[in-house]
């Protein structure tokens, strides 16, 4: 079954906002959160999935050169940043989106789906 990437994407302006949420204002989300995450086991489509850290705990490296180069930070400034993610197995796109749908409203903010490449034959 093929697999697809959901990824939760945040902004400047999300984090602002979580910034300023109490663990209070939090819970309903990691209990919707886990009740979709429970779904997706139910269901036989989950592979994976993961909460990040901030943008700010990121490392880059680059040993694209003669010599590796490690920075801090994100690679390039960006408006969007990678928050967490699934990895699901899902019949078509069609499902995978409706997944994303699923797992947009469970974390309250917005999911890219990405299908994985298919192995070679």
């Amino acid at each position: 079954m093929p697999q697809y990437f959901l990824a939760v994407n945040h902004d400047e302006a999300g984090a602002a906002e979580m910034a300023t949420m109490t663990m209070e204002d939090m819970q309903p989300i990691f209990e919707a959160v886990d009740a979709f995450n429970n779904d997706l086991k139910e269901a036989g489509a989950w592979v994976f999935a993961g909460g990040l850290q901030g943008i700010e705990a990121s490392t880059v490296v680059d040993a694209t050169g003669d010599a590796p180069v490690v920075t801090d930070g994100p690679f390039s400034e960006s408006k969007e940043y990678l928050g967490g993610f699934w990895i699901i197995e899902a019949a078509d796109l069609d499902a995978a989106l409706d997944w994303a749908t699923r797992g947009s409203q469970a974390c309250a903010g917005k999911v890219e789906v990405r299908p994985f490449q298919p192995e070679p034959a």
